[in-house]
């Protein structure tokens, strides 16, 4: 051996005595590997860890080696990531944690004090699944899936789609699919589970879906908002309905169910699925915090096949409760705005819907589209109007001759004045009720407005002179609540005003001044002006053009009435047999009164 092997030799001996010496782990390690060993000897044998303060290290390692030996083992453990997924109307994050929508921005709408929409808040809307795997109940949201892809953010026609895997091992695990169009108020899921049929208890056949959201408070009308918002669902059989809007409900469905809707006031979000959901229980339920509409819940149950793969398909819609866009969804979103029921609802749906659409396509001011179709739809029921008032001339002619017969025949013999009264209303070709039946006629329309325009979203944030949004109420002038009103609804004011002189009007062309009924006429515009005072500026307006036009149609008319004229014509069909034909109206009348009449002398009897 040569000098420079020897050498070499040496130093390669001291550099590994060295690394020996300064490389030693110190006491405090040695006694800590030891504890570490230790306690890890004690979980195998049952005992538990050692609950030492210096332990810290040993328990998170014996805390994730016991989380890891459950099902879905490595997804209970990780940090939240988020996803953006942002089209043309909306931006959607969804969270790793339970893969589900965290939340839901609706683009160009805004809350009432000007913040962002959120149809969907922050960590208040959970979804997901609930499953039996390897004897353990298994919730889909308190595990951590992995995304697939990044950040997404799509336009026109185009589409994209990131998934999210909840993985048990590399050939079983779960699969959402989140798709999104340019244009669109819908993210698709697809829900995969695959490799799945031998880790699940597949004896139930059933995976149970868990959905629930606390919607929060986006309107100024926090309390109509309350009243008007509620859960929603159509049924297999086509039935669609909705539980209380009013109070707190809860129900358990038989028929199998195609969609469910947690609406708000003026936005929704619709829960879609492919397969119908059967088992359903849907609750609703208020809360003393003024913030919250309310807490919605929905559960129900999917078929598990027991094959390798499964496959679900859904898909989330959040949009406004606007009548045109909720109909484009198709299978029949729309029914969940009230437009009111029966006939109420009908020339909503087909008389003031495409009317209101045809004018709005005129981008003109709300305002004045509303004062277009008050003018539309007076022009329509002028008929009746002036058939309805000139039955109310001719009774207000006919009545010094009524007053006489009265007189005449006296009070104390009521069916005989009845008799009398119908036999001159015969003669003089007047119908008692004519001034009546076309007001009932025109009342439908009246009615339907009441529905129509508190739940109108176009209305939404629409200013028009003083008000500043349409579809809740005008409020200039405010003060501390008295009897829960807090505030003056000036276009009520007109409204209830404009009603008074109309009925003030009426009374003193008719000949009613005098009659107490007179009364009524203007206690119930005062009535209805504690009503309406919370109702829509949009819908004030509506009877106040209504109350205006209603005034000056009966100027107008009054103008061509005159009494001297019907009273000749009243004259006329007196002495014309041909005309005083009884009409259905007497034929009735008369035989009831001939009833009462026999009625009458088998008692005296």
């Amino acid at each position: 051996m040569d000098r420079n092997t020897l050498i070499g030799l040496v130093l390669i001996f001291g550099i590994l005595a060295g690394s020996f010496y300064l490389m030693k782990p110190s006491e405090q390690e040695l006694k800590q590997e030891q504890r570490l060993q230790d306690s890890l000897k004690r979980v195998k044998e049952g005992l538990g860890p050692l609950a030492d303060s210096a332990n810290t290290v040993v328990q998170k390692t014996v805390d994730s080696a016991a989380v890891l030996s459950k099902p879905f083992g490595t997804a209970r453990l990780g940090n939240e990531q988020v996803v953006t997924l942002e089209n043309e109307l909306f931006i959607a994050k969804i969270s790793s944690k339970g893969g589900q929508v965290r939340s839901v921005q609706l683009k160009n709408e805004t809350n009432f004090d000007g913040r962002p929409l959120m149809i969907l808040d922050d960590n208040q809307h959970r979804f997901g699944f609930t499953f039996k795997a390897n004897g353990e109940n298994i919730s889909t949201t308190e595990l951590n899936f992995v995304p697939q892809g990044g950040n997404v953010s799509v336009t026109g026609e185009t589409a994209q789609s990131v998934t999210f895997r909840l993985k048990y091992s590399d050939q079983q695990y779960i699969d959402y699919t989140y798709s999104i169009k340019g244009k669109d108020y819908k993210l698709g899921l697809d829900v995969k589970a695959v490799g799945l049929q031998k880790l699940l208890d597949v004896k139930t056949s059933s995976i149970a879906l868990n959905w629930d959201a606390t919607l929060l408070q986006k309107e100024l009308n926090g309390k109509s908002e309350r009243e008007k918002s509620t859960v929603f669902f159509k049924e297999a059989n086509g039935n669609v309905d909705h539980l209380s809007e009013t109070s707190d409900d809860e129900e358990k469905l038989e028929e199998k169910v195609n969609w469910i809707a947690f609406k708000q006031h003026f936005f929704s979000t619709v829960l879609t699925s492919n397969q119908p959901l059967s088992n359903t229980n849907l609750s609703v339920k208020s809360d003393s915090d003024a913030s919250i509409v309310k807490h919605y819940q929905a559960s129900a149950d999917l078929v598990f096949s027991g094959q390798k793969d499964n496959h679900y398909g859904f898909s989330f819609f959040f949009g406004p409760n606007q009548y045109k866009v909720l109909k484009a969804q198709g299978d029949d979103f729309q029914k969940i705005i009230n437009m009111g029921w029966g006939p109420m609802g009908w020339i909503n749906k087909f008389i003031t819907v495409p009317i209101f659409d045809f004018l709005d396509g005129f981008n003109m001011s709300y305002g004045i589209i509303i004062l277009i179709l008050t003018i539309f739809l007076k022009g329509i029921l002028f008929p009746l109007t002036y058939k309805s008032y000139q039955s109310m001339a001719k009774m207000r002619v006919l009545k010094p001759q009524l007053d006489e017969l009265k007189e005449k025949v006296g009070e104390d013999n009521p069916m005989l004045l009845q008799q009398e009264q119908m036999k001159l209303y015969k003669q003089a070709g007047v119908n008692p009720l004519g001034g009546c039946l076309p007001l009932l006629l025109q009342m439908p329309f009246t009615l339907a407005f009441f529905f129509f325009f508190p739940n109108l979203f176009e209305l939404r944030g629409e200013s028009f002179l003083w008000i500043k949004d349409l579809s809740t109420y005008d409020a200039p002038i405010t003060f501390p609540a008295i009897f829960g009103i807090n505030h003056i609804s000036l276009m009520c004011v007109l409204m209830t005003l404009t009603t008074l002189l109309t009925t003030w009007y009426n009374n003193a062309t008719s000949g009613a001044a005098n009659n107490q009924m007179k009364y009524i006429g203007y206690i119930m515009p005062l009535f209805f002006f504690f009503v309406l005072n919370n109702f829509p500026a949009g819908l004030n307006y509506y009877y106040f053009l209504a109350a205006v036009f209603t005034f000056l149609t009966q100027v107008i008319i009054r103008q061509f009435l005159d009494d001297d004229k019907i009273l000749a014509k009243i004259e006329a069909n007196k002495k014309n047999p041909k005309v005083a034909k009884k009409s259905s109206f007497q034929q009735k009348m008369e035989e009831m009164m001939r009833q009462q009449q026999a009625a009458q002398q088998q008692k005296n009897k």
